[in-house]
């Protein structure tokens, strides 16, 4: 069971703020072997959903009111630490993700940009693809809704 924090960047503590950068730089940037611009000038918009285990952050993602991102709310940079992922963080971060968007911004319907080959990860959970595949940051990525 995580223990979930949601933040806006003015609320994330220097620790929070660098503990989120090392597990987003750990997966997206040494694990997938992509060298992109993680720091992209959207965290200070964003909210953050934190999940803690044991008090080490092994689950993440931010999310935003519609029009920030995309016209519709959206969820992005989720990610679960490799050595967390067998017990099914995802599910329980995205849980949280949802819940927080329907509690701090009033909204169902979500779009995220995701990586191809979670698709069958975001199809359990209710997103349905939307559009043709692209690459984002040389990674193949799909549109994908939740109404």
């Amino acid at each position: 069971m995580l223990e979930i924090k949601t933040k806006t960047f003015n609320e994330l503590s220097k620790q929070e703020l660098y503990d989120l950068l090392q597990l987003r730089s750990e997966v997206f940037v040494v694990e997938q072997d992509c060298v992109y611009q993680d720091l992209d000038g959207k965290d200070q918009k964003a909210l953050h959903v934190l999940g803690y285990k044991n008090d080490d952050l092994v689950a993440y993602t931010r999310i935003f009111k519609p029009g920030d991102y995309f016209n519709e709310a959206s969820i992005g940079r989720v990610v679960v630490a490799k050595n967390q992922r067998q017990f099914k963080y995802g599910y329980s971060i995205m849980e949280a993700s949802i819940n927080a968007i329907k509690d701090f911004f009033n909204e169902s319907k979500i779009k995220i940009s995701a990586q191809c080959y979670l698709k069958q990860f975001y199809n359990n959970i209710g997103f349905k693809e939307v559009g043709e595949e692209y690459l984002e940051d040389d990674i193949p990525h799909v549109g994908m809704i939740k109404n």
